[in-house]
């Protein structure tokens, strides 16, 4: 599997094959140009750049195209996710969570399921 590393305007385009589950280039334009004014030929660029990183496949379909996802979208927010936290808080995890709590609206439900995730994760820590 590639190291996944996609431009915002391409996680646009992957947002559309991922919902669709599969697409032709005509109805990832169609998706695409109710929320931006791109070009035809910057949507087709975008999808075989998706298809050079090994994100998408292309299969012929008579004259078209059909593209499906290689990668799934929980790995790709996942690399997005490392990337970020590396770049932005210098890998500290906890400094990125602290600023997320403080600058965050968080319901009771929400601070609940975040306390169950980090004892679930000191328990395994404890583990090894």
């Amino acid at each position: 599997m590639p190291n996944v590393a996609i431009s915002d305007a391409e996680w646009l385009v992957m947002q559309v094959i991922w919902q669709l589950g599969q697409a032709t280039a005509a109805e990832v334009i169609a998706e695409l140009l109710k929320s931006t004014s791109w070009r035809h030929r910057t949507i087709r660029t975008l999808l075989s750049r998706l298809v050079d990183k090994e994100v998408i496949s292309a299969s012929e379909d008579g004259h078209r195209y059909v593209y499906r996802p290689l990668v799934s979208r929980q790995r790709c927010l996942r690399a997005e996710g490392r990337l970020f936290l590396k770049r932005v808080f210098a890998g500290d995890a906890a400094e990125l969570l602290v600023h997320f709590v403080q600058d965050s609206r968080i319901t009771p439900a929400e601070i609940d399921e975040l306390k169950r995730l980090l004892d679930a994760k000191r328990d395994s820590r404890n583990e090894r």
